[in-house]
């Protein structure tokens, strides 16, 4: 009987092996999520729930009719962790210095207070009405940043569980969908010109397709304006979760409880490097240096935006399949008044800031 140890490739194959049916469950959940949306767009010209939300909802309803067991586990967890930082890292290519800078060093400093700021009132907010310290981070980074995608990304650095992420993303997203309806008519009533307009919207509106979605009706400039600023503020997902993960190992008291699948939240704050600089961080500003350096092609730019958005919304199924509906319900009323009292408060700021920079 040999007893050679087993080689290198053997147990990276037993280990892809055990994730296929897990990955390929959220796959399968992926692609409802498109064809939901595909309808969407098929019967009323546009997509009000975009796949990244049905992705969630389509999992949670799965869910709900259907636990997955031990065989189904391990591809889903993976793909909820590792797809949705791989994701993070690819949303780098969306940045350029360049272009940063031409906004001009006021809009720039401004925008990075109104960002940190927005988190601490949020937060403040979450905490006061009984969020737990992780969801409230999670309402608190998808309000001021990016939604969705600063939710996700946040989400792997503090160890939040996937019911608190599920949670934070399918509140936030309603909200910017109402939003995006609402905002024109705000600027039409304060007789908001193209620039001020776009600033406005690049500053409140959570996603990058919302923003355009916003912008449109104002023009060309407003456009412009709007995903210039709201690319700033996705620029600032690397610092704020280079700090949060410093923060991390103080975020909950001693006995927290466990992920959907049994990973211990004791054990993902463990400190070491990885966790001090997370991988995927790291791995966000090298694209943001190779984009702003020319060193990515820019015939690149789009199938690497394509590709991080499969990759978050397959991590959103996942999540969508570790949501316990129970958990949710108890959170929504909470989460909602957090999420409105937050945007209001960003709405505000944002304001202040345009008026004190004397934008038209």
């Amino acid at each position: 009987m040999s007893c050679r140890p087993r080689s290198l490739p053997s147990v990276f194959t037993r280990a892809v092996v055990r994730r296929l049916p897990g990955i390929g469950l959220c796959l399968a959940v992926t692609g409802a999520a498109y064809a939901l949306e595909g309808g969407e767009r098929a019967i009323v010209g546009k997509a009000w729930l975009e796949a990244l939300v049905l992705a969630i909802l389509v999992g949670t309803a799965v869910r709900s009719l259907w636990t997955p067991g031990h065989r189904w586990r391990q591809g889903i967890a993976w793909s909820a962790k590792y797809l949705l930082e791989a994701a993070v890292v690819l949303l780098g290519a969306s940045v350029s210095a360049t272009t940063l800078l031409s906004a001009g060093l006021p809009l720039l400093a401004g925008i990075a207070i109104v960002v940190a700021t927005a988190i601490i009132l949020s937060f403040g907010f979450g905490r006061l009405l009984g969020l737990p310290t992780r969801m409230a981070l999670l309402v608190a980074c998808g309000n001021a940043i990016c939604g969705n995608s600063a939710i996700a990304a946040v989400a792997p650095v503090i160890a939040a569980d996937n019911d608190d992420v599920a949670a934070s993303i399918a509140f936030t997203a309603v909200l910017g969908v109402l939003v995006v309806l609402v905002l024109p008519l705000i600027g039409m009533v304060l007789g908001m010109r193209g620039l001020a307009f776009g600033a406005f919207a690049g500053l409140t509106v959570y996603a990058v397709p919302q923003v355009l979605a916003a912008t449109a009706p104002m023009g060309a400039t407003a456009v412009q304006m709007g995903t210039l600023v709201k690319l700033v503020r996705v620029l600032m997902l690397g610092p704020v979760c280079l700090v949060l993960s410093l923060l991390a190992p103080r975020l909950a008291p001693h006995g927290a409880h466990d992920g959907a699948f049994g990973a211990s939240n004791t054990t993902a704050r463990r400190v070491d490097l990885a966790h001090v600089v997370p991988w995927f961080i790291v791995g966000f500003l090298t694209l943001l240096a190779c984009r702003s350096s020319g060193l990515l092609p820019a015939a690149a730019l789009a199938p690497v935006g394509k590709v991080a958005t499969l990759f978050t919304i397959v991590s959103m199924a996942a999540l969508g399949l570790g949501v316990d509906l129970g958990a949710l319900a108890k959170a929504g009323g909470r989460v909602t008044a957090v999420a409105v009292l937050s945007l209001l408060g960003l709405g505000a700021m944002s304001l202040a800031l345009l008026n004190l920079l004397h934008m038209p």
